[in-house]
């Protein structure tokens, strides 16, 4: 398959002028696009026209022609279009837009998202294989279009308000525009040290949202309009035998892995030893003529490093390997790395996610990721943990769960003892219904201390408000007849494209590098929720399924290894390589914390973490990030 000439992964960003940015627009339009430019360092341009002004930043992939620059003009002249993406079924789009007349000017995905547009509108959306997030100008209707892929691997924001509209691939290009207004939304901040991230389709900033994955939009001057494309639907069985599930499942992520080695540039892979990476790794080598380079990132830390695992793996598939081992790094870069995220991002996997990526743009322009074999296959411990939990709820009388459970819980909860905490953390969640337990046993602040470290205004800001609705809604509106299926569409809808992509998009784009996650292409996803979730989780054994039809890919140890997580030793960090970072950014003057917490408590708990007495760290590192976040985007 030929490569296409003007494939890129960028940045985009744009306004409508109906009423507002009339004067200045070039130079707007020029901020912006600095404020990205590390998504698109090669080349940019813009376009301003009465009523609308976008702009485009370029990585070239393949080739890097005239052909194929943005803002781009549809042939008739009538659409013009912006777009940070790949389609990796756009030969035979095209070749099926040829058989109907359409002359293409040059070979890039991008002239063919624009004349399927131009012939379809909005419903060429469900002929896109890819990542994606685009925004078409209308010049003859004077609207403007805008469109995330299904799974939200590519992002697109937005600003909404005053009859003005601004977008952006991130936050930081709408805040170059005057007088955008910076309010923190309460309610955001608490979803915040929930979840690690702000869910969509909040932003932390009250009039700044998120277009959700699957999604498009329309501006007029009349208003916005939005509406859904796609979504995943597990109610639709296969009904096909373990074996049948076992051949189709390895001819798709076979298929997916083969379309993303399409490249004029250097590609390789990110390899951590686990399941899902090793498994994109074997596919390419069986891909490639020549070895496929990999990368990995290391720990001082045993308990944390699975560097020898990716040996493992890269011996077996002659790989040209490369490697990685944080140590003093973290402390000289983290308010750097923690800079490229718009909104407070706490995953403490992005810090070991920027430097693989560091790593890997010193090879490669273009990785593949192993990202989405968890989330579609139920490979995290947490889907074990909530099966765990839920027999044991199954044991306990609603009535008793309901009235004695959540006193016990809060008696156990005073205690000191590490196996008392871990006790009442989990009588609180079996005294609750399933999806808020789940929500409950998974959030990232315990809820007793939620309670005792916030200050009193953001206590009575946030009185009627409650983090949980985000589970329970998902998991009640979920298009599923089992619970583990409830909780994986859950997670494919939040935590999927809230942490996981978010800290992806950024941290590989911060370095300039394209990553593409084969297990994420939506044929395999949705295969995937056709599965029964008796064949994921099977007793204590996640990706059961997956692991048995790569059975004759990768060996045995790779596939059935006590599964690590991309995790960092964040408690033992906290309490020496980046203790310094962390007084200096949690204890500063007029902070932002003093907002929403007390202080006191905080510095308490910072002391009990640094003797030992407990472990803090999560907690703490959520905070320290998000006032990391306040000192750049706010105070």
């Amino acid at each position: 398959m030929q490569a296409s000439e003007g494939n890129y992964m960028c940045g985009i960003a744009g306004f409508t002028r109906f009423r507002h940015e009339r004067d200045g627009a070039d130079a707007l339009l020029n901020r912006m696009g600095d404020a990205i430019r590390h998504r698109g360092p090669d080349d940019s341009d813009i376009l301003v026209e009465d009523e609308v002004g976008l702009c485009h930043r370029r990585l070239s992939i393949i080739d890097l022609s005239e052909t194929g620059r943005q803002p781009m003009e549809s042939a008739s002249g009538r659409y013009v279009m912006v777009y940070n993406g790949e389609i990796y079924n756009f030969p035979a789009l095209r070749k099926d837009l040829e058989s109907v007349g359409v002359n293409f000017r040059g070979t890039s995905d991008s002239e063919v998202v624009l004349e399927l547009y131009e012939r379809e509108g909005a419903a060429c959306l469900d002929q896109l294989n890819g990542m994606f997030a685009l925004a078409i100008w209308d010049r003859r209707d004077r609207s403007l279009f805008l469109a995330r892929d299904r799974l939200g691997k590519k992002p697109l924001y937005y600003y909404d308000a005053g009859g003005r509209f601004i977008f952006a691939s991130e936050i930081k290009a709408i805040l170059c525009a005057p007088d955008v207004d910076r309010s923190v939304r309460d309610d955001a901040v608490a979803d915040y040290f929930a979840y690690q991230y702000v869910p969509d389709p909040k932003s932390i900033f009250r009039d700044i949202h998120k277009l959700p994955p699957g999604h498009w939009m329309s501006v007029t001057e009349k208003g916005v309009k939005q509406g859904e494309y796609w979504s995943l639907d597990f109610t639709k069985t296969s009904g096909e035998t373990s074996e049948q599930i076992q051949g189709g499942l390895l001819e798709l992520l076979e298929d997916s892995v083969a379309c993303r080695m399409i490249s004029d540039v250097p590609l390789g892979a990110f390899l951590s030893g686990g399941v899902d990476s090793s498994a994109v790794v074997a596919m390419m080598a069986r891909n490639s003529s020549a070895p496929v380079t990999t990368c990995a990132i290391g720990f001082d830390s045993r308990e944390f490093d699975e560097v020898h695992f990716a040996e493992k793996v890269a011996k077996q598939f002659g790989t040209d390997h490369h490697e990685f081992t944080v140590r003093e790094n973290v402390a000289d870069n983290l308010v750097e790395i923690a800079g490229y995220f718009d909104e407070p991002f706490s995953d403490p996997s992005f810090v070991p996610s920027f430097f693989v990526s560091q790593l890997a743009r010193r090879q490669v322009t273009v990785a593949l990721a192993g990202d989405g074999g968890d989330e579609n296959f139920a490979g995290y411990s947490k889907y074990q943990n909530d099966r765990r939990e839920n027999r044991l709820r199954s044991l306990v009388p609603g009535a008793v769960r309901s009235s004695v459970l959540p006193g016990l819980s809060r008696v156990l909860g005073g205690s000191s003892a590490g196996i008392c905490r871990r006790g009442a953390s989990l009588l609180h969640s079996l005294s609750v219904e399933p999806d808020t337990g789940y929500f409950l046993t998974n959030s990232f602040f315990r809820p007793s201390l939620w309670g005792e470290a916030i200050s009193d205004r953001f206590a009575g800001e946030i009185a009627q408000y409650d983090p949980a609705d985000i589970t329970r809604k998902l998991y009640r509106e979920a298009p599923a007849d089992d619970h583990l299926s409830r909780l994986l569409y859950t997670d494919i809808k939040s935590y999927l494209p809230g942490d996981i992509l978010v800290k992806v998009d950024r941290m590989s784009m911060a370095n300039s590098l394209e990553t593409r996650a084969p297990i994420l292409d939506y044929r395999v996803v949705e295969y995937a929720a056709s599965i029964p979730s008796s064949m994921k989780l099977v007793g204590d054994n996640g990706k059961y399924i997956f692991k048995k039809s790569l059975e004759g890919l990768l060996t045995d140890e790779t596939l059935y290894r006590k599964k690590m997580g991309f995790s960092v030793p964040l408690a033992q960090w906290l309490r020496s390589e980046i203790r310094d970072v962390a007084e200096r950014y949690l204890f500063i003057d007029d902070s932002g914390l003093q907002q929403y917490f007390d202080m006191s408590v905080v510095k308490s708990i910072w002391s009990a973490h640094q003797s030992g007495a407990r472990d803090y760290s999560q907690e703490l590192w959520s905070m320290l990030v998000f006032e990391i976040w306040w000192q750049r985007y706010v105070a």
